[in-house]
């Protein structure tokens, strides 16, 4: 992906996201630009939050107080998006990075994108598709960390009860998109932006296939390469590069 100069606001919703994965979410808004803001958001008169308070100092995170007045009810969501909008409104930033896997979040992503924000998103593969297709990109931190990490996460779920939950969650759903429709769809995008000589740029097909699957990534599907490696190795498509420009285009 490529590397953008941006300045960013980065917004942890802490009683939603695991504290395993504080660094694989600094090293990936990193490279977007700079990160101004740095708050993470939660109830931290909770033991839950516990494992969030040890890595506040070390990555120099602003921890944002919000009482539960609700029992149930992810309190935090309200001071994020209060939050988001006076950023917003302070002109001190030009992108957010949200980090949930809470749908509520959608309609201020929706928002802050509405006042030419660029928006991208974080979250676990359950993270629904509202909330995915409604930034300008979404990355799946369960799929993004090392599998040392991985059972780290593991062991602290089973060691830290969670938070009851509004709304009970389908168990072993996911938003990330069948490979085949990835495939169904990226066929369509190469056999309408064809040039003359039968080759589309590669540079283009590749932003219309971010816009329409915010959250794709080869390491959704097991292989941690470059999106343009990763459809070089498929039967279906053919690649050639000439200097620094890539073509694609669909095998006949």
């Amino acid at each position: 992906m490529e590397i953008k100069n941006k300045s960013i606001a980065l917004l942890i919703d802490a009683e939603n996201i695991s504290s395993n994965y504080i660094e694989t979410i600094i090293d990936e808004a990193n490279k977007y630009g700079t990160i101004n803001y740095r708050r993470v958001y939660g109830d931290w008169t909770t033991p839950q939050l516990n494992p969030w308070k040890i890595k506040i100092s070390e990555f120099g995170l602003t921890p944002i107080q919000q009482y539960a007045y609700t029992f149930g009810k992810n309190s935090s969501d309200f001071t994020l998006i209060i939050d988001a909008m006076d950023i917003l409104y302070s002109g001190k930033v030009n992108s957010f990075c949200i980090v949930s896997s809470d749908s509520d979040f959608t309609k201020l992503v929706t928002r802050l994108r509405e006042d030419n924000m660029f928006v991208f998103g974080m979250g676990e593969s359950k993270t629904p598709i509202s909330l995915v297709n409604s930034c300008e990109t979404f990355a799946y931190l369960d799929k993004m960390l090392k599998d040392d990490k991985k059972e780290e996460i593991v062991e602290a779920e089973v060691k830290e009860p969670k938070k009851k939950a509004l709304k009970a969650e389908p168990k072993n759903v996911s938003s990330i998109t069948p490979l085949r429709r990835i495939k169904q769809e990226l066929t369509n995008i190469i056999d309408t932006n064809l040039e003359d000589d039968g080759w589309a740029y590669w540079s283009q097909i590749a932003a219309l296939l971010r816009k329409k699957f915010p959250g794709f990534h080869p390491r959704n599907y097991g292989d941690n390469t470059t999106i343009l490696q990763f459809f070089e190795k498929m039967k279906e498509f053919e690649v050639k590069k000439e200097a620094t420009v890539s073509y694609i285009r669909n095998k006949k």
